[in-house]
Order: C-alpha cells, then sequence, then structure tokens
C-alpha cells in the first residue's frame, strides 16, 4: 500500500483488513459525523438537508472546485430555515448570507439563554449566556423554543411549509396550547448536533467498543479496546474544538509511539 492513498473511503473502498495487514496502528481521527436527524413527517421532502451535506459544497465553491448542478444546495432566492443553534447552524446562516437567501430563520428548542452569565453557571463554569456570533450581526431571525412537528410540501415533492409549536423547558418540551404555527420554506437545514462518529462501515468492521456516549473507548494511551487502534479527536471525544484534536492527536502519537517501540521521548 503506498504511503498516501486519496480518494479512499475506508471500509468501503478500502478493505479494513487492508490496514490491519499493512500497519501495525492505525489512528482513528475521522471526526463526529453522525447527524442528528429530524424524524418528523414529510421530512423526505425535497429541500431538507443535513448541515454538512450543505457546507462542505460551499467550502469547494470557495477552493475553486465545482459543485454540479444536480446535487448543489443553494440558499440563492429561497426562505430558509435553519433548525439548530449551535456552531454548525451559525456557519449555516453565514453561508446562507453569503448566498443571498430571500429570508433566514434560525430555530432552537432550548428557551433563550439570559444575556448575561447565569448565576447557575459561574466561574470557571462554561457560561450559560445568550452567544451572538458575526453571522448573526449580519441578519436573519432567531427565534427559541420552537420544536417542528411536521413538514408539507407541493404536489412535485419539494418542501414549501413548515409546522411548528413553542414548547416548555427541559426535559419534556412539552407543547404549549394555542402555540401552533406554520412557515413558509424552499429550504430546511438541519444543525440539530452529532451523535458521534458514523458507526458503519470503518468502526464496526474494527470491532471497537464504543463508550456511554457513542464514542470510541480508549484507555489511558488512547488506543481503542483493539491493539494497536487508536483514536483521536472528535471519533473519542465528541464533537469539540480544533485545539482538543491538535492536542488528542499529539497525545495519541506518544501512545502510539509507546505501543510501537516501548519507549517515547515525544512529549
Amino acid at each position: 500500500m503506498p504511503a498516501s492513498c486519496t480518494n479512499a473511503h475506508v471500509g468501503v473502498s478500502l478493505p479494513v483488513q487492508d490496514l490491519r495487514k499493512n500497519f501495525d496502528a492505525i489512528l482513528l481521527a475521522g471526526g463526529a459525523e453522525w447527524p442528528r436527524d429530524l424524524n418528523v413527517p414529510g421530512r423526505d421532502l425535497k429541500g431538507i438537508h443535513f448541515a454538512m451535506d450543505f457546507l462542505p459544497q460551499q467550502n469547494r465553491r470557495c477552493e475553486g472546485d465545482t459543485v454540479p448542478d444536480d446535487g448543489a444546495i443553494l440558499a440563492t432566492d429561497k426562505r430558509v430555515v435553519i433548525i439548530g443553534g449551535g456552531d454548525t447552524g451559525a456557519d449555516c446562516l453565514g453561508t446562507t448570507h453569503r448566498q443571498h437567501a430571500l429570508t433566514v430563520t434560525q430555530f432552537e428548542l432550548l428557551p433563550k439563554p439570559p444575556d448575561e452569565r447565569s448565576p447557575s453557571t459561574p466561574w470557571p463554569l462554561w457560561p450559560m449566556q445568550l452567544r451572538v456570533e458575526s453571522s448573526h450581526e449580519e441578519g436573519g431571525i432567531r427565534d427559541w423554543s420552537v420544536s417542528t412537528v411536521k413538514f408539507t410540501g407541493d404536489g412535485h415533492g419539494n418542501v414549501r411549509q413548515l409546522h411548528a409549536v413553542r414548547v416548555g423547558s427541559a426535559p419534556k418540551f412539552e407543547p404549549q396550547p394555542g402555540a401552533e404555527f406554520t412557515l413558509d420554506v424552499d429550504l430546511v437545514l438541519l444543525a440539530m448536533g452529532f451523535l458521534g462518529p458514523v458507526r458503519n462501515g470503518l468502526i464496526e468492521q474494527l470491532g471497537v467498543k464504543l463508550d456511554a456516549r457513542g464514542n470510541i473507548a480508549t484507555d489511558e494511551r488512547q488506543m481503542s479496546t483493539v491493539p494497536g487502534i487508536f483514536a483521536a479527536g472528535d471519533m473519542r471525544r465528541g464533537q469539540s474544538l480544533v485545539v482538543w484534536a491538535i492536542a488528542e492527536g499529539r497525545k495519541a502519537a506518544r501512545g502510539i509511539d509507546l505501543h510501537l517501540m516501548g519507549v517515547s521521548k515525544l512529549p
């Protein structure tokens, strides 16, 4: 097997057995790419997409690559709804602004956070308070305590309306009486977080065990339950920040060095 191999989907186009046969150690650093879905009536209508099907296309356009028209997801001149109020949702918001959407609305299931740090999360805890990203400053409507009930479409299978209801607080998120409403839409982007790494294919074939959160379980050296198979970053700790991915990669490198050599000079 060559030192580098592009356009390889390990577990699909490249058998896991080939990796195990040719390498003494494997580091899994493929991210937490399994998106949380919205299982409501009308989910299969055209125009409803995961955020991570939408955002990479724009990255490719920015790099000068061509995205085929028949698979293109664009917000231009469309009424857009983003479901999810986290970082991925903010990325979708900024991208739809760049693509000149007609309108953009962002829904969050949780109640609106306080403008200032909540007393329930004093320093050094992560503060519970409203965060405004640069994309929010550019425009769009943000709305909280909203649960999507269903989608309806036109006669051609395209999404045309989102049906929602305002809900109470966690953990029950009970629908509020008389709080149902409908919004006209042309494009819906699902940005409701991730459930961990994709299970089918690579992880299933390797036979590594998962932890209680659905991420790859590892020991103190970041080795999985299968000797020689290591994990780092979002695959091991769930979706997080790039600084954690860097730190995890360095720690995993030392763990691999110790596994192969018995000693390590890596920090």
